[in-house]
């Protein structure tokens, strides 16, 4: 039985405490909870415990990037762990990988509550946080601190797999004018760039003003420069983009990635669109849908996130790694975005209607269409809808 969607869920969307934002904050007190005591033998042991039940272990599922190995593929999309306060716990709630913030290099409050609503009816959400979050060198202190406390009982035989793989998400803060943003973006990086696994530069969200404008060629450019300049080579760097843009302005995105060797891209972020929504009311507000201002996810953003993967992987042959992210509920979501051309997925949305067995599910799921078209790896269904009828 699924303890989240028979009983969590209800209590949750009941309306005792109609803020969303409310509930993810007492969500993220518990994980953070336990991820400061995990190092305890009890706390521990109940991960442990926790692991058993949401994991689900294939090699099938693993997939291989920039030198580094994901037990699967399902990652938690930026956003839900902000200041990366549960970076440890995702990993035990069956998750191939996390992506920590949106960060800035300035902490910043966000946007004036509220800011999170729900839409049901479309299995879906609008936020508007504004890239709330304690700021670059607070993670970068708390993620420092946490290797130190791992690596001081490391034995050299200990396996990576006891270390969670993090990506880090990169945001401009909303006090650096838009053509100091190089710069913001570049601090952050500096900050953190030995602590993640790989690194995103978000320039798509809509609820910063201006940042979306960061997208156009000579922007996007400045930012990648500077960036690629201190990295090196050495850490993967993605971009992640909007699923508003047309398709010569994904086109030019792509373009300028490929001249800064930019190790993949992410589709995508969330729309400002409104179009086809059930819900006409926001139920916190009392305000039509229409008024509400942030960005959609959820289920009404998979297809145009799906149709995103499949123009990237075609413009690229197949040559840039992608991360799909939009409307990923179930297996077959998930498989829909493989065969397109994405090499992993990130949920946000889908875990507050499905809940963390989700991830399990949806795994399982895979293996089964795996063995369904004969395939002894997911890494074979990468861009294999692009193959049918060839």
């Amino acid at each position: 039985m699924d303890i989240y969607k028979s009983a969590i869920r209800p209590i949750i969307f009941s309306g005792l405490q109609p803020d969303p934002e409310w509930w993810h904050h007492q969500t993220m007190e518990v994980l953070s909870a336990w991820d400061s005591t995990s190092n305890l033998p009890f706390s521990n042991w109940i991960l442990g415990q926790v692991a058993s039940s949401f994991q689900c272990s294939d090699r099938r599922l693993e997939m291989s990037l920039w030198g580094v190995n994901f037990p699967n593929p399902i990652g938690l999309a930026a956003g839900f762990d902000k200041n990366g306060t549960a970076a440890r716990v995702w990993s035990k709630l069956g998750f191939g990988f996390a992506e920590l913030g949106t960060v800035t290099f300035h902490g910043q409050p966000g946007n004036p509550r509220p800011r999170m609503f729900r839409l049901p009816e479309d299995l879906a959400a609008i936020n508007r946080m504004g890239f709330n979050n304690q700021g670059a060198a607070a993670l970068a202190t708390r993620l420092s601190e946490w290797k130190r406390s791992q690596f001081s009982d490391r034995t050299t035989d200990k396996p990576r797999e006891n270390w969670p793989i993090l990506g880090i998400n990169l945001g401009k803060s909303k006090v650096t004018p838009l053509e100091d943003a190089p710069a913001d973006y570049l601090g952050s990086f500096r900050l953190l760039k030995d602590l993640g696994d790989y690194f995103v530069v978000n320039v798509s969200s809509p609820n910063t003003p201006g940042l979306r404008t960061l997208q156009g060629a000579e922007q996007l450019s400045a930012i990648l420069d500077v960036l690629q300049q201190e990295n090196q080579g050495i850490k993967p760097i993605l971009v992640k983009i909007a699923p508003d843009l047309e398709w010569d302005a994904i086109s030019e995105a792509i373009a300028v990635a490929k001249n800064y060797q930019i190790s993949g891209m992410i589709a995508t972020n969330t729309t400002i669109r409104r179009e086809g929504l059930k819900t006409q009311i926001i139920r916190l507000t009392g305000q039509p849908v229409t008024a509400e201002a942030g960005g959609l996810s959820g289920a009404p953003l998979k297809q145009r996130s799906t149709e995103i993967i499949r123009f990237i992987w075609q413009e690229t042959g197949g040559q840039m790694p992608i991360i799909g992210t939009g409307g990923i509920f179930t297996a077959e979501d998930a498989w829909e975005k493989i065969t397109a051309g994405a090499s992993l997925l990130e949920i946000y949305t889908g875990l507050i209607y499905e809940g963390p067995w989700m991830i399990r599910r949806i795994c399982e799921g895979l293996l089964d269409k795996l063995a369904a078209h004969n395939l002894t790896s997911l890494s074979q269904a990468i861009g294999m809808a692009h193959s049918v009828g060839k």
